[in-house]
């Protein structure tokens, strides 16, 4: 199973750096934000259709508790279903169930090490716990699997941001960067990153590349960038 990188990197751009809410809410949402799980159930090889759609029903009128219960009952039959531990944790997280969203997606990466969806939704959930230790650990080992996702080192990044290891933090961007250009996200928080680090030539660098990609998300690292006295008004 593989959940294509493409969601992930709209979610992320759209979601974790534009929507109002606070930070440690939207990490989960930024991952499979509200209406994409039939977007996650077409990339799922091991759920027969019966079953995708009652998921999907499940998902579309917010019966948490249910969709938990229909995966608990599906992996009482076959525990080395990653689809399954993958729903199920989708399930936990939607009930804030922080803990148990951790042991399902740790399940999918134990069953399907090149899992890149069960990396990164364990380490947001560790994140959206307030465990951001726990997701660096998680990350660094994701990256052993997954040298060349730039989605990978991008949310590394972000969690050595929330442990204000802005070095460290940069240093992830800019690999994911390496991989994919093109990526608006990581270049806003590489920018942000540098100003942190009370870098502004390179702060201007990284805007300038933003400024090429995604010109209303350049126009919010201007006014970032001048709020902290690194680019003029």
């Amino acid at each position: 199973m593989r959940l294509h990188t493409g969601l992930f990197l709209i979610a992320i751009s759209t979601v974790s750096i534009t929507c109002g809410c606070t930070p440690q809410a939207a990490l989960i949402a930024s991952l499979i934000p509200d209406g994409t799980l039939n977007a996650l159930l077409g990339n799922l090889e091991r759920v027969p259709d019966e079953n995708r759609r009652r998921v999907a029903e499940l998902e579309r009128r917010g019966e948490w508790t249910e969709l938990g219960q229909l995966a608990a009952r599906e992996l009482a039959k076959d525990r080395s279903n990653a689809d399954w531990w993958l729903i199920a944790g989708y399930a936990h997280s939607r009930l804030g169930d922080h803990a148990a969203a951790a042991e399902a997606y740790s399940q999918v990466v134990r069953i399907e090490p090149d899992n890149a969806a069960g990396w990164h939704l364990l380490a947001q959930t560790h994140r959206a716990a307030g465990a951001p230790h726990r997701a660096v650990n998680v990350l660094n080992n994701a990256l052993l699997a997954l040298r060349d996702s730039a989605l990978t080192h991008y949310l590394l990044g972000e969690t050595y941001s929330d442990l204000k290891r802005y070095g460290e933090s940069a240093g992830a961007f800019e690999g994911a960067l390496k991989i994919e250009q093109k990526f608006p996200a990581a270049w806003y928080a590489l920018a942000m990153a540098y100003m942190r680090l009370n870098r502004p030539a390179d702060a201007r660098a990284a805007a300038a590349q933003l400024e090429k990609l995604d010109a209303t998300l350049a126009g919010r690292l201007r006014d970032a960038l001048s709020q902290a006295a690194v680019i003029p008004r």
